[in-house]
């Protein structure tokens, strides 16, 4: 298996520290408004990655972090008049149902910044102890960014050019303008800790420093993020936790793809900003998944009404191939079938997570069953248990088809109960061996969309909606 890192620009072979276990940390949602598209992104694409790894056999460790403090949060609460729990706690339990509706595994720690105070303050203590923070007559105590030898490697900039960019501020209480808060002291009437430093509460870095430390150990194999944390959120984790620990913090950095709203940056000055539970609101939850999933986990996405017109079509043809088949016990008995599909999944996956090319290995295999369920009809539940079972690696195809299908018929020019009494008044016909009448149903159905399918076990239907 090869993984590209942020680190080093390249593939490598993927090597974990223990053998047969992963250590992954992602940075989680900050908690003070619903999740949007972009969180969204990192919520699939970590939960492919993870679903994949142990598929492979791997035992994952995966930690999430939920940021529950910080300036954003402070402002929301005092803007809604509520308490910073009320609000944090109300964010985190719509984040799990978003996460719950786009079929995204909980991860297997999800610790809080509010949790792991003494464990930023150890941190911090150390990083003054070692000449690499000071504490500043503000109460803020930084993090001395020259002090720190490689400083800028994730992101491939030098010192001295960010130094000219930066921005001195008015009231300098920094030794440097590069160096970053690790403590903030706290304003009258601001929630706070107790610290040796005064009141105050910890700096957004300094978190996941601490809390990857408490959850995976010093040095552990990934760690995963959305496309705008490079800088100076990981760079800064890396200098924190380097410095600190005096061992190399991760192994393998991994960074998703942003969103794009018709071919512009997702904004809310754009008015093109949406959250998961608005665009849930008019779409699939699948559908949403598998826009995500479609696209290589590094590559942008773009969001726009044709390209959830086309994820919809796609897993159409997917849940058209598996309508009207058993699933349940059900394996491919034929080692070279299972060769043809299994071990191409396997490469394409194998390869930086290629989904792409793994999704149209299951294209293929889908054309496959289409084609076994007319010439050799005994092969094509166990073709169809196949799909399902690589598809449930992406977090695909695990819906029934027919209830797939027919949630895409909002636009239905007729309510259910009257397309069943279509489908029996055509039935009567057939029966009565009036096949012109039979006939005639099937294309007045067929005319408003509604496309009739005859199995053994009975007439099922499914909604095309008419071009124009």
């Amino acid at each position: 298996m090869q993984i590209y890192s942020t680190l080093t620009r390249r593939k490598a072979v993927f090597t974990p520290i223990e053998p047969g276990r992963v250590r992954m940390y992602v940075c989680g949602m900050t908690v003070y408004d619903y999740c949007h598209l972009g969180h969204a992104r990192v919520m699939v694409a970590f939960d492919v990655i993870t679903r994949y790894l142990r598929h492979r056999g791997y035992k994952v460790t995966y930690v999430r972090n939920v940021t529950d403090i910080d300036d954003k949060i402070l402002r929301r609460a005092d803007e809604n008049n509520e308490s910073i729990s009320s609000l944090t706690e109300r964010m985190i339990a719509a984040m799990h149902e978003d996460e719950a509706r786009l079929c995204v595994l909980p991860p297997d720690q999800e610790p809080r910044a509010t949790r792991h105070i003494d464990d930023i303050l150890a941190m911090i203590e150390t990083l003054i102890a070692k000449g690499y923070a000071y504490a500043a007559d503000n109460g803020d105590v930084y993090y001395r960014v020259r002090r720190f030898e490689g400083y800028g490697k994730l992101n491939n900039r030098d010192l001295d050019e960010m130094r000219s960019g930066a921005r001195v501020e008015v009231d300098e209480h920094k030794e440097d303008p590069l160096d970053f808060v690790l403590w903030k002291a706290a304003k009258p009437g601001e929630a706070s800790w107790p610290s040796p430093w005064g009141e105050g509460r910890p700096g957004w870095h300094i978190e996941c420093s601490a809390m990857s430390k408490c959850c995976l150990g010093e040095t552990f194999d990934i760690h995963g993020g959305g496309p705008d944390l490079t800088f100076p959120h990981h760079e800064n984790e890396i200098a924190q936790s380097e410095a600190a620990n005096g061992k190399p913090f991760v192994h393998t950095w991994m960074h998703a793809g942003a969103v794009r709203v018709n071919h512009e940056k997702m904004s809310k000055s754009l008015g093109n900003f949406f959250t998961i539970r608005e665009v849930l609101e008019h779409h699939d939850p699948e559908v949403v998944r598998y826009l995500l999933v479609a696209s290589h986990y590094r590559s942008a996405i773009n969001y726009a009404p044709e390209s959830l017109l086309e994820a919809r079509k796609s897993l159409e043809r997917f849940y058209n191939a598996l309508d009207g088949l058993s699933l349940e016990g059900q394996s491919l008995d034929d080692g070279a079938m299972d060769d043809r599909f299994e071990a191409r999944f396997a490469a394409a996956m194998d390869d930086d997570f290629n989904t792409p090319e793994a999704l149209s290995v299951l294209f293929d295999l889908a054309r496959e069953l289409n084609r076994a369920k007319k010439e050799a009809p005994e092969q094509a539940p166990a073709l169809a248990a196949e799909l399902r079972r690589l598809g449930g690696i992406l977090g695909l195809l695990q819906q029934e088809p027919a209830a797939f299908l027919k949630a895409g018929s909002s636009e239905l020019p007729l309510t259910e109960d009257e397309i069943q009494a279509k489908i029996a008044e055509r039935a009567a016909a057939k029966q009565a061996r009036d096949f012109a009448a039979a006939d005639a149903i099937r294309d007045e159905l067929a005319a408003l969309g509604i496309i009739l399918k005859d199995a053994r076990e009975g007439t099922t239907w499914v909604f095309e909606k008419p071009e124009g």
